[in-house]
């Protein structure tokens, strides 16, 4: 059995190999094990509001028996709930209806990538230095901009994640990674209106943090838009802000996995090899990137993560798989499974979306857009989307773009399209990509004959 990331003979990885190797004959046995820190600060007017600092742990097990299929978890992972999560698991799939498909996934020769996603640092950064990040944080958003009048929130959050993986087919991996992030929400006010914008600042430990980068973007993204307007209906250019950029390959990403497809989830169903989308785009999901802030060595069921291409030039290529899809498409796992822990077995779904950049700055975007719309926040973006048909619906605010420059800022407004158009319909991709809080890449996107209902 291989592990990935030097985590051979943690505990974890023992619990979740012996519990595989408990599995009887004729059945297939997936441990997964998680054990996660996790601390919230959370200041306001120069004091702690609130702090939390809460361990979790746990054990999930899949038995596969029959081609039938059961789960079970528990949130202890005291040697005492090993066994009776196994049998748990066994009972349940004694009543699971078959499924030819079923089964845990395999080795495939595929080898981790070595890289370490655990920052040390983050064990040594006390309370004290975490309450005092906080506590600037929120001194720092009133100080952006005397506009500011004040904040909802100014908090400080870390964990550290560590889980193994092991099934009786001879998986076994283990990995831990870290995390931190700075979030602040200003408050702007003139002439009796209120606007809110937030920042943040994230990284794998404290030293990235940039306190004075939230502060400020959170000023920027409250205090511009003062004085917004509902702007008459029209089809415009709009650019999409890198916040909402990574939102909505993220609902890309969604339609191009194998579960959405096999159940008639998507409109991408039975046109790989179709032109798709412009030919500048190219939209790979690879957790092996250390720079995305979701990277990770191996997928929910202990297989090595890959990049996987799924529009190249504009072509769909393929889609993402699990050990389940790919057998159900006849194809192969792209390391693709994702669980949200250990309390459900492992879904399909993407890890890492990136696009390739483009060469210009924002600044230069919007310098050649005569009449457009900078769109700095979008809400109900999931519910007003329909992955089926792809039509796109969803209410937005930001900047309309006159003469090449931002001018009056805008909101109550509905920006309309289908992602088939928006695919097609892209004229640019900027070329500031950031890594941020999410499952996808964000970059400015610059998109032609959008509707923008108002007015």
């Amino acid at each position: 059995m291989a592990t990935a990331n030097g985590s051979n003979g943690t505990e974890l990885l023992d619990i979740a190999t012996r519990v595989a190797g408990w599995a009887d004959v004729g059945e297939q046995v997936e441990v997964f094990v998680a054990e996660e820190l996790e601390t919230e600060v959370r200041a306001y007017q120069g004091a702690v509001e609130s702090f939390t600092s809460a361990r979790s742990q746990g054990i999930g097990v899949r038995v596969v028996a029959d081609r039938r299929q059961g789960y079970a978890y528990a949130g202890t992972l005291d040697s005492s709930a090993l066994s009776e999560t196994l049998q748990e698991a066994r009972d349940n799939a004694a009543f699971a209806e078959p499924d030819e498909f079923n089964g845990v996934a395999e080795p495939d020769g595929v080898a981790p990538v070595d890289f370490d996603l655990f920052d040390p640092s983050l064990n040594d950064f006390s309370t004290d230095d975490k309450v005092a990040l906080a506590v600037e944080l929120e001194r720092a958003t009133l100080a952006a901009d005397e506009r500011i009048s004040g904040i909802e929130s100014a908090e400080y959050v870390d964990t550290r994640f560590e889980s193994a993986v092991a099934t009786s087919t001879g998986i076994a991996s283990a990995s831990r990674e870290t995390g931190c992030y700075l979030t602040t929400y200003a408050m702007a006010e003139a002439d009796g209106e209120t606007q809110t914008g937030f920042g943040y600042s994230i990284g794998r430990g404290p030293a990235v943090l940039d306190v004075d980068f939230a502060a400020s973007q959170a000023a920027e993204r409250a205090t511009r838009l003062l004085g917004a307007v509902k702007p008459p209906t029209s089809k415009l250019t709009v650019v999409l802000d890198p916040w909402v950029t990574a939102q909505l390959l993220g609902i890309i990403g969604g339609t191009l996995s194998g579960d959405a497809v096999q159940r008639g989830r998507s409109f991408f169903a039975d046109r790989i090899g179709e032109q798709v989308a412009v030919t500048d785009f190219c939209l790979l999901d690879d957790a092996t990137n250390i720079e995305a802030f979701t990277a990770s060595v191996v997928d929910g069921e202990g297989l090595a993560t890959r990049p996987t291409s799924l529009i190249d030039s504009g072509v769909l290529q393929g889609f993402l798989h699990n050990s389940y899809t790919a057998r159900r498409g006849a194809t192969s796992s792209t390391g693709s499974a994702v669980r949200a822990g250990f309390k459900g077995a492992p879904g399909v779904g993407s890890q890492a979306l990136a696009l390739r950049a483009g060469t210009r700055t924002p600044e230069e975007l919007i310098a050649a857009i005569d009449d457009g719309l900078l769109v700095q926040g979008v809400a109900g973006l999931h519910s007003g989307v329909n992955p089926v048909s792809g039509d796109f619906s969803t209410g937005a605010e930001g900047l309309r773009i006159r003469d090449g420059a931002l001018a009056e800022p805008v909101r109550e407004i509905t920006i309309a399209s289908t992602l088939q158009r928006i695919l097609l319909d892209i004229t640019e991709i900027g070329n500031d990509l950031q890594w941020l809080p999410m499952s996808a890449v964000g970059v400015s996107l610059v998109i032609s004959d959008v509707m923008m209902s108002g007015a």
